[in-house]
């Protein structure tokens, strides 16, 4: 997000934190449906989208025209969020979807804090994106973008339906919908990542041989958190491929001390 965009977003995100702090959980969940439902209807309606980042438009004109589109058919609490969104100035129609989108997946987010379950959702978004990477056919049926997306949800339902948090039922179906024009695998890794910003962790994917003891994934994350100056959630991934030691990717740091680097390392040494 370039500093154009991340100005006029943040205001909207001021906006949605004042809002959040004082409402209730299924509240919240609302307005971040409707604040999606948009994102939606900007997806399909490309002249709406183009005239709310028009930069030759003043940023109360975006607003009054998206209130006059939007009156009596949102909340007025998700309505004044995203007034405030469009009032900024952004890059391209492109960049006010997304920022849209990111402000209805926030607003989800938000609700499930306040529920006391954004580490279980974020767990488990995780868990469910190592089962479709680990299986080819599922992994194909979800990201098949042929296929109608209604049967990509109703898959999504099926394979999840009340085994996890119904936010990360909702949250695995719009990763399914292509969130930030991502595909499926990178939406779901998007939302991870969302998650634990929301609670002021940042993401470490660690990859091991075989699994951690707890008293290891402690160390592990106490020394990143010491690293990072903040929280680290560990995504851990057992590979039995990599031999020995440890592969840890936090954002675009990669940290591979894993056996199987260092022999193939060895081989080039030896072929040169």
């Amino acid at each position: 997000m370039d500093t154009i965009n991340r100005e006029s977003y943040g205001a909207a995100a001021d906006k949605l934190a004042a809002f959040a702090a004082s409402a209730d959980v299924q509240r919240i969940g609302a307005v971040g449906e409707e604040i999606l439902a948009v994102a939606g209807l900007l997806g399909r309606e490309r002249p709406l989208r183009r005239a709310l980042a028009d930069p030759g438009r003043a940023g109360e004109d975006h607003a009054a025209l998206l209130r006059s589109v939007l009156e009596g058919k949102v909340s007025d609490e998700a309505l004044d969020i995203l007034a405030t969104l469009v009032t900024g100035r952004w890059s391209g129609p492109g960049a006010l979807l997304d920022g849209v989108e990111l402000l209805g997946v926030t607003t989800l987010l938000s609700g499930v804090d306040r529920a006391g379950e954004l580490g279980d959702v974020e767990d488990e978004l995780f868990r469910f994106g190592q089962v479709v990477s680990g299986d080819s056919r599922l992994a194909a049926a979800l990201a098949d973008a042929s296929s109608p997306l209604e049967a990509r949800v109703q898959l999504i339902q099926d394979l999840l339906g009340s085994k996890v948090k119904p936010a990360t039922a909702r949250l695995a179906e719009l990763a399914v919908t292509g969130f930030g024009g991502r595909g499926f695998e990178s939406s779901l890794t998007r939302l991870v990542e969302l998650a634990a910003k929301q609670r002021d962790h940042s993401v470490a994917y660690v990859t091991t041989a075989a699994p951690l003891t707890e008293a290891d994934e402690q160390r592990l994350a106490g020394r990143l958190a010491e690293l990072y100056g903040r929280e680290v959630s560990l995504k851990i991934d057992v590979d039995p491929r990599i031999i020995g030691g440890m592969r840890v990717k936090v954002g675009s740091d990669l940290y591979d001390g894993t056996v199987s680097r260092r022999l193939a390392e060895a081989k080039t040494a030896l072929a040169n």
